[in-house]
């Protein structure tokens, strides 16, 4: 079936049961930014496959919204569909619930499946419905309905991190976790996200592709944890670990039913932003609700002492994986016209790479290898239909991740090969400028990663460039690659400020500045940072950052006459502990090319 006909048996289910608007967002039941084969619903209903967007189907209208990350590419998948392409944050462009309020019409209905809606947004969606004098309907999947060879959820195996990769007992996390279930007045805290649940359990899954999370919920009281989730994941040695931690296990839809017969006595701590609509509503009426951020999200972006020595060996082993890759795009493009290497097969290269470090696991995200225009989208994936030649007179941009036991990673490199023009040059120098002055600052703590965003985009801003996403994200350990709350970024989709919270010692962010030039070119240079404690003086603690992805800067696409003599010594000293760091793990032709390729200059 195309997408038209995937809407019209929408539209025909919307009609028999009088629904006048029907929404699919991108989520699964636990609000992860990245879902499995089973929730894939808004790609099934629109065509579009990025990882972020919500479609709204009308019965005489389709539309979807995504952010900037992702205009190109939702341009491209959407032509030729029945489905507008709202772009977010656009001038005149409306948002979700600006145009539910126009287009719903007087005693409407709204319907979803509110488990895969949020909280916050549900209760967005039966304001709007309320003000119309009409309702929402959140009990039918109708996409289940139509979507006949729909996968089906994940099986397969979970696996226990030991303590000597997260610092941490799952007793440990629980007893901080409970402490502050008790400073917010609270006696129950449920909790629906993925990546707070395996923090707490130190398991991983394998549930969604890239992403090492079991689908899972857990309601959490003073003396008990309730896991639901299925057993059949879980070995016996699991089992009987958490058990001792005091975890019961249930099956995993069981959560719904055991909400209804919560006790008025109690007192439940939820995130509305990380809870489902549905589980919402099994909460009886009489049940005091505090609204407020998980505990473990905050908890989990400030790593132990543990971590953040694991996470600087995983970024060493990657930093070797991702030099030799360079190294071997170097000597190997444009060498072989019978044999080119193509977005997919340098893909496959790196991968071979990271497969030969020890702790590797897989990929920690879907790799982006994007040469020349392809790299204009910002969220570019080569397929067989789109693979193309790397180019050999111009940019190709890879942003690529490995999952380690001793963490994640998350690097962006654009190599220049052949005749670069020198606009490209320019633009390649602007966006390094961007990552070294954010990298390098100084500040107060107490200070938001909202209010740091500026640097990573002056000097594109001085020559009247800029980009459409966040300037960098926290790092999960072994979880998600976009990891709450640390952030360098403004604004929400809405344009409204980011509740921002100050960076703390510990996180671990991207600095990810780009330019991306539609039919032409993207540039995107991308490391990690460690936020570490400086001094303290009689102004309050400082904090600065450590740059811990280790990855040569390629030089052949620098203007040095745009740098200043300030900014060439930032690069020089990162290539030097580049090289001093790399070089004793490099075969001896590596190793020269590494010193030319961290020359200083």
């Amino acid at each position: 079936m195309t997408v038209s006909e995937h809407i019209d048996a929408l539209r025909k289910l919307m009609k028999e049961r009088g629904y006048d608007i029907y929404i699919v967002p991108t989520d699964d039941f636990h609000q992860s930014e990245n879902v499995g084969a089973y929730f894939q619903a808004r790609t099934f209903i629109t065509g579009f496959d990025g990882s972020a967007g919500t479609a709204i189907i009308t019965l005489d209208h389709a539309g979807l919204w995504t952010d900037g990350r992702y205009f190109l590419q939702a341009e491209q998948q959407l032509s030729g569909t029945p489905v507008t392409l709202y772009r977010m944050l656009e001038p005149g462009v409306p948002s979700i619930n600006e145009f539910l309020e126009k287009h719903l019409p007087e005693h409407g209905t709204i319907g979803f499946d509110g488990r895969v809606i949020s909280m916050k947004n549900g209760k967005a969606y039966q304001e709007i419905a309320e003000k119309k004098h009409g309702h929402i309907v959140t009990s039918e999947d109708l996409i289940d309905l139509i979507w006949k060879d729909r996968p089906a959820l994940s099986t397969k195996p979970a696996f226990a991190l030991e303590l000597k990769y997260t610092g941490a007992s799952t007793t440990e996390k629980l007893a901080r976790v409970r402490e502050a279930i008790k400073q917010h007045g609270a006696t129950t805290h449920v909790v629906a996200a993925l990546d707070d649940i395996c923090w707490i359990t130190n398991l991983r899954g394998r549930d969604i592709d890239y992403f090492p999370l079991l689908l899972s919920y857990a309601i959490i009281t003073m003396d008990e944890m309730k896991l639901y989730v299925d057993k059949q994941k879980l070995t016996e040695e699991m089992y009987n670990n958490l058990t001792a931690a005091g975890i019961t296990f249930h099956p995993y839809n069981d959560i719904y039913e055991d909400l209804k017969h919560l006790d008025s006595e109690e007192t439940v701590l939820l995130d509305p932003s990380r809870i489902n609509y549905a589980l919402r509503n099994c909460i009886p009426e009489g049940v005091s609700v505090v609204e407020s951020e998980n505990p473990s999200v905050l908890m989990k972006s400030v790593k132990n002492e543990t971590e953040l020595h694991n996470i600087e060996q995983a970024h060493i082993k990657d930093g070797v994986a991702v030099t030799r890759f360079m190294h071997w795009l170097k000597t190997h493009v444009g060498i072989s016209s019978e044999s080119p290497v193509t977005e997919l097969s340098a893909a496959d290269k790196l991968e071979e790479f990271r497969k030969e470090q020890d702790g590797y696991l897989w990929q920690s995200f879907e790799p982006i290898c994007a040469s020349a225009d392809h790299a204009a989208i910002v969220h570019y994936s080569a397929t067989k239909d789109s693979n193309v030649p790397v180019t050999e007179n111009g940019l190709f941009l890879t942003d690529t991740g490995g999952g380690y036991l001793e963490g994640s990673t998350d690097i962006t490199r654009t190599f220049a090969f052949g005749n670069v023009p020198q606009n490209m040059k320019e633009n390649f120098t602007s966006v390094l400028l961007c990552n070294l002055h954010l990298a390098n600052v100084v500040f107060p703590y107490g200070t938001t990663g909202g209010s740091l965003d500026v640097i990573g985009r002056l000097p594109l801003w001085k020559r009247g460039l800029d980009f459409n996403h966040g300037t960098g994200h926290g790092v999960g350990y072994l979880m998600n690659i976009h990891e709450e709350p640390a952030r360098f970024r403004r604004y929400l989709g809405n344009k409204a400020p980011i509740q921002d919270i100050a960076l703390e010692p510990g996180m671990i962010i991207t600095d990810e500045p780009g330019v991306y030039i539609a039919g032409s070119h993207g540039i995107r240079t991308e490391n990690e940072l460690m936020i570490c404690e400086g001094e303290t003086t009689t102004y309050g603690r400082f904090l600065y950052f450590k740059p811990i992805t280790l990855v040569p800067i390629d030089l052949d696409a620098v203007v040095p006459e745009i740098m200043t003599d300030e900014d060439k010594e930032l690069l020089n000293a990162y290539h030097k502990r580049v090289y001093e760091t790399l070089a004793p793990h490099m075969k001896e032709d590596e190793r020269k090319w590494l010193a030319e390729y961290t020359r200083a200059i």
